[in-house]
């Protein structure tokens, strides 16, 4: 049984969502991004625009980095066709076995929370994701 000792505050959450929205703009793309806390649980979402900073909060946040504290990416290589658990994206509620989801890591190197960044290409989601992950790691 793992116990969580550490988890993202509610500024560090704030920060990442705005770090992720700035990095959304400069690239000019449309982004859903969610911030979780250690057990998985939606700290706070936001729906970015194209060079707009009108922010909408979105109802969906993906749990796959923060369930398995790894990169969702990471994920793809136990649920792909042939693979141990293939198939294991449609469990949890659904999961997001690409590129998009960050763990974010405390200082004392555990997970502490959890990024997602949907709407766009999965290799800007990707970018957008680590730019508010080096924000917060800073």
């Amino acid at each position: 049984m793992t116990i969580i000792t550490e988890t993202i505050t509610a500024d560090q959450a704030r920060h990442a969502i705005a770090s992720a929205g700035a990095c959304a703009e400069r690239i000019g793309v449309a982004a859903n991004i969610a911030v979780l806390d250690a057990g998985a649980h939606s700290m706070r979402s936001s729906a970015w625009t194209p060079r707009s900073s009108d922010r909408l909060i979105s109802p969906c946040a993906n749990p796959t980095a923060a369930l398995f504290a790894v990169s969702s990416e990471a994920v793809w290589k136990f649920c792909k066709p042939g693979a141990p658990a293939h198939n294991l994206e449609a469990s949890n509620g659904g999961l997001a076995p690409f590129a998009g989801g960050l763990p974010i890591h405390g200082a004392n190197g555990a997970m502490i929370g959890a990024i997602g960044v949907s709407g766009s290409a999965v290799p800007q989601d990707l970018e957008i994701a680590e730019a508010a992950v080096t924000v917060l790691l800073g």
